[in-house]
């Protein structure tokens, strides 16, 4: 075990994981929790440190940050760290924190769109946004996922058939999620130059959701959509998904689209919030201190999508599973099974609890989105039990 990291994924164990108290193991108790996109693990210990140095410092009262009021020296660590891990170098005058992703989807809606108006989603997506599409009484306008032909090892998107739908049905946004929730795409440079074409020629808003990105597995790199549309997209992160900090409600949104960053501003002063003081700390020691960790938990993830399709092969052979290029999440087709659109009620009677498909709109109808982010050995029970008759 000499020169590896001091982080340990494998002895992760089903009692310890029904201990927690958060919604992944609490909402079906008997079954093993392979659904919401949190990871059975530890926090990075950076992170850990960080929280608890905050509290023995003994003041959870107003902060007094130094950057742009309302900001965190969090920005300071996600300007940084977008220079240097993407190569897109950005203003912290540009940015703007809030308490979750959604929150971010949603204002921007409610901002910069009208009743009725188009939105342009990849789908099948992730549900909520499909609710807030729906909630802001906006039309859905669909990219439908498929294999690419002859191939089960990656998704493809019909940008030809978006452009002749968008020319007869305009749209005002394109609300992208970047890598892909549930496919785990990760769009390359080709694509999105034609996503920024399609903005550009179609006059869209691009939304964009990378709180994925840094779980791209090698040997691609992820690439944020502003380098291709840099005047018109709304970028959002977050360190909740790469480092499991959902609970702490962070995310930070950067304003390419001056238009949006002024809608946005124009907004009461305390309708939106403010962010959490140990979000903000944990956010910060993520992208500062974090990245030996999340080395090695994406190295984890990659056997582990890797493990899967071993599983699958000798267990459930007629579940057609494409692994995907980054998350940690799997898009699993089990419609040769014939259990219906939401297979995951068959699974979760045999003690799984996956994600149902047709949450993911009517494309998911037959799939299950299964979390992997748990030891070799828990994934291969989760199998071992969905293969039980």
């Amino acid at each position: 075990m000499s020169g590896l990291p001091p982080f340990d994924f494998e002895t992760v164990s089903t009692e310890w994981l029904r201990t927690k108290p958060g919604a992944k193991w609490h909402r079906a108790p008997d079954a093993i929790a392979a659904w919401v996109a949190d990871m059975d693990f530890l926090p990075a210990p950076a992170i850990s440190n960080a929280l608890t140095g905050a509290i023995a410092a003994g003041d959870l009262g107003y902060p007094d940050w130094r950057s742009i009021i309302g900001d965190s020296p969090a920005t300071d660590a996600f300007v940084a760290r977008c220079a240097s891990r993407y190569g897109w170098h950005i203003a912290a005058a540009d940015t703007r924190e809030f308490n979750d992703v959604v929150q971010v989807i949603q204002v921007l809606l409610h901002t910069c769109t009208s009743p009725g108006d188009g939105v342009v989603v990849h789908t099948p997506s992730y549900p909520p946004f499909l609710h807030s599409v729906a909630a802001s009484k906006l039309r859905l306008v669909p990219v439908p996922a498929e294999r690419a032909a002859g191939s089960a090892a990656r998704w493809e998107f019909d940008y030809d058939a978006l452009d002749a739908t968008l020319l007869a049905e305009p749209a005002r946004v394109l609300l992208l999620c970047h890598p892909h929730n549930p496919t785990g795409h990760v769009f390359g440079d080709a694509e999105l130059r034609r996503i920024a074409e399609l903005a550009e020629r179609h006059d869209l808003l691009i939304i964009s959701d990378e709180i994925h990105a840094d779980l791209t597995f090698p040997s691609l790199v992820h690439r944020p959509v502003a380098l291709f549309a840099p005047d018109r997209t709304v970028t959002i992160h977050a360190a909740s998904k790469a480092f499991n900090l959902a609970g702490l409600r962070y995310a930070i949104a950067h304003f390419g689209s001056q238009g949006a960053k002024k809608a946005v501003a124009d907004l009461p002063a305390h309708m939106l919030g403010a962010t959490n003081v140990m979000a903000a700390v944990a956010a910060e020691a993520a992208w500062r201190d974090g990245d030996e960790w999340l080395t090695a938990v994406v190295a984890h993830l990659d056997r582990q999508r890797t493990l899967l399709s071993s599983l699958l092969a000798q267990h459930l052979p007629d579940i057609v599973y494409t692994p995907p290029a980054a998350t940690y999440l799997a898009w699993l087709d089990c419609r040769a099974l014939l259990l219906g659109d939401d297979p995951s009620a068959h699974f979760l009677e045999s003690g799984v609890r996956l994600s149902e498909g047709p949450n993911f709109g009517s494309e998911g109808n037959g799939f299950a989105r299964l979390n992997f982010a748990t030891s070799s050995t828990i994934l291969g029970e989760i199998v071992q039990r969905m293969a039980t008759p």
